[in-house]
């Protein structure tokens, strides 16, 4: 490199749910379209080790990475929208810090010092960002802080980053604040007080944001963005709009290139690039907003209220449905309501099933009743992990005729567990990080479904489960038209099972989501929405 590494710090303030992960994401994409390399990572107050054991809905959809690693759903933004492929290294929480801190206390690396916030703690936080910095060998740096200016818990990184400002060189750092400008409908006025205050707070801790992203409903006039320039000490051009985007996350970076954030911060940071060329980006969101075709897409799962909870197979779905140009309306169907009200109304006028992955008994009938109908009916199925178990359980009691056919996940006297408990989770205590998690290898086999739309004999896809297709009943089940298309390179672990003669009836114990991409979908999606389109 002919330039130390720089540093994007992004702070939010006003509220949370502002969007500080998409807008760093954004900003990921448009410094990529200058040809820079890089790096994205999401440091989180909260006192859990990872989210792995948190609800979806405290939290939404957890994120999984090649490496295991349980992080932030804005992991998968990141990964979305840049070529940054992450790892645990790009996701730090309060919880690692002080676990991190206390085992070294423990051993006695401090050689009897008291143990402090400062300098023990905020030198844990610093340790990340270089160890990060080390290995990637990025030209940016993009660090997210997760919760709001003012909270408690997050003062810690703050303070950890007004340091490490100092230690690389002001020059080298640049902090950019999010904050909110509502819109008062009765006075017919964009406020900025809360940007003042939440600017002031930032200050208070010794940190002067470089530039001020707004998230606002409307345009922000020359005003309003010279007053908070005024009150907030920056310069007016430094003050950028991030506006409601109408129609699609995707449109997020561009709608930042229109106040060149991507310019504003390569002059600050003085990184020499070249002005980003969006054509394709902008052709991607074009076949999101204005496709040919349109299809319905039932969604049946456990937290369908939920937005976040099913983040990334959303997401996989606007990607594939561009790349077949096609606009996918999501039907979300709970999956409860289901088996109390039967699928031929809430399952009908539907192109295509989709299970994703669960934990826990509530709902599990329903999701079965919503596989047998697809099975019946040749409406195309995706099932995914949980969604997979569920096709199997379904096919063994209705076609293999096991009538009590079922996950020891959901009834450990099952007559027949043809879902059952991996043999190296047996005896596990603790719920954090001990399912079977990330990225391995598996073996397609010639001849299938899998195997013509992966083009391959060897796929790497993330896993996230403590429960597998139980190879006892694998004969039985193939005898009855179950097809396994695919499994585990090294453990033999059944991956994919399909019927051939549906138009598509596939499940996956992988989550194929987790590696879907703009322009380019995941070949199960892509699969899925495809024959979706041929059934509509």
């Amino acid at each position: 490199m002919s330039h130390p590494t720089k540093y994007i710090f992004v702070t939010g303030g006003v509220v949370s749910s502002l969007g500080k992960g998409l807008a760093a994401a954004s900003l990921g994409t448009l410094l990529e379209h200058r040809g820079l390399d890089v790096v994205i990572q999401k440091f989180d107050p909260y006192l859990n080790v990872d989210p792995g054991t948190m609800s979806p809905y405290q939290h939404g959809e957890v994120y999984v990475l090649a490496d295991g690693a349980e992080t932030d759903l804005d992991l998968g933004h990141y990964e979305r929208f840049t070529q940054c492929e992450c790892s645990k290294l790009n996701n730090l929480t309060s919880g690692q810090v002080f676990e991190s801190v206390i085992k070294k206390e423990r051993r006695g690396d401090y050689l009897g010092k008291t143990v402090q916030f400062i300098p023990h703690c905020t030198d844990e936080i610093k340790e990340r960002i270089k160890e990060v910095t080390e290995r990637t060998k990025g030209d940016v740096i993009i660090t997210e802080i997760g919760g709001t200016t003012g909270d408690i818990e997050g003062h810690l990184f703050l303070e950890a980053l007004r340091q490490f400002s100092l230690e690389v060189g002001r020059d080298n750092v640049c902090f950019i604040h999010v904050t909110l400008l509502p819109y008062i409908a009765a006075a017919g006025e964009i406020k900025t007080k809360p940007t003042q205050q939440s600017v002031a707070k930032l200050r208070e801790i010794g940190v002067q944001p470089d530039i001020i992203v707004c998230r606002t409903e409307h345009d922000l006039d020359e005003d309003n963005r010279a007053k908070i320039a005024m009150f907030c000490n920056v310069e007016a051009k430094n003050v950028v709009a991030f506006r409601d985007v109408a129609h699609t996350i995707y449109e997020c970076p561009l709608d930042l290139r229109r106040d060149k954030l991507d310019r504003l911060v390569s002059d600050r940071l003085g990184l020499e690039s070249e002005t980003p060329d969006l054509e394709q980006w902008r052709h991607f969101v074009d076949r999101v907003i204005n496709p040919t075709f349109e299809l319905t897409i039932a969604v049946v799962g456990k937290y369908t209220e939920l937005q976040d909870a099913y983040k990334s197979i959303y997401e996989s779905l606007v990607h594939a449905g561009a790349a077949h140009d096609a606009r996918i309306n999501v039907k979300r169907i709970d999956a409860s309501q289901l088996a109390e009200e039967g699928p031929a109304t809430l399952l009908r006028d539907i192109d295509g099933i989709l299970i994703p992955g669960g934990f826990g008994d509530r709902g599990i009938e329903g999701k079965i009743t919503a596989a047998k109908f697809a099975r019946e009916n040749n409406i195309p199925y995706f099932g995914i992990c949980l969604g997979m178990q569920i096709a199997t359980i379904e096919f063994a009691r209705h076609v293999c005729e096991l009538k009590k056919a079922n996950s020891t996940e959901f009834d450990q006297a099952t007559q027949h567990p043809v879902i059952s408990l991996q043999a190296e989770q047996e005896g596990l205590e603790d719920m954090g990080a001990t399912m079977r998690l990330g990225a391995s290898d598996s073996t397609v086999l010639p001849g299938t479904k899998a195997h013509e739309l992966y083009g391959s004999e060897v796929i790497t896809e993330r896993h996230r489960h403590r429960y597998e297709f139980n190879p006892n009943y694998r004969e039985q089940m193939e005898a009855a038209g179950l097809t396994i298309s695919s499994v585990s390179a090294t453990t033999g672990l059944v991956e994919i099972v399909e019927i051939s003669d549906h138009p598509f009836y596939i499940g996956a114990q992988f989550h194929p989501e987790f590696q879907s991409r703009p322009n380019h979908p995941h070949p199960l999606f892509s699969g899925f929405v495809k024959a979706s389109l041929k059934q509509g």
